[in-house]
């Protein structure tokens, strides 16, 4: 009976440190997976040409970078827009495309669309 007790408890204990272990590690991996994934987010619509554009741009200068089309996905386009407010962006002020470079949004100015692209380049 003792003995049965005494494996029990070092099985517990050893599955216990294991499990510990293997959390240590996929957080680990977590964190890497997170840093490799943090790109360039653009938020666009596939019927605005300044966000073709910015879609044609990044990939010609190998920027990486992830689009969403906020007309189709709505839970992006809520994302966008709490973005847009935390930052203290008026919502009748935004232009198309907005991206994300993680501390900072930048958002298309059609004044000057060329200056925009270019801050995307030296940005990232």
């Amino acid at each position: 009976m003792m003995k049965s007790i005494i494996v029990s408890i070092v099985f517990f204990t050893l599955n216990v440190n294991l499990s510990f272990a293997q959390e240590q590690s996929s957080g680990a991996k977590n964190q890497s997976v997170k840093k490799e994934l943090k790109k360039l987010i653009v938020y666009g619509s596939d019927t605005c040409h300044y966000c073709l554009d910015t879609k044609a741009y990044l990939k010609k200068n190998n920027i990486k970078f992830v689009y969403f089309d906020v007309d189709v996905d709505l839970n992006k386009q809520n994302e966008m827009v709490l973005k847009l407010q935390k930052a203290g962006i008026p919502l009748d002020a935004i232009s198309l495309p907005i991206v994300d470079l993680g501390q900072q949004l930048i958002m298309n100015n059609v004044a000057d669309f060329e200056g925009f692209l270019k801050q995307l380049n030296t940005k990232h």
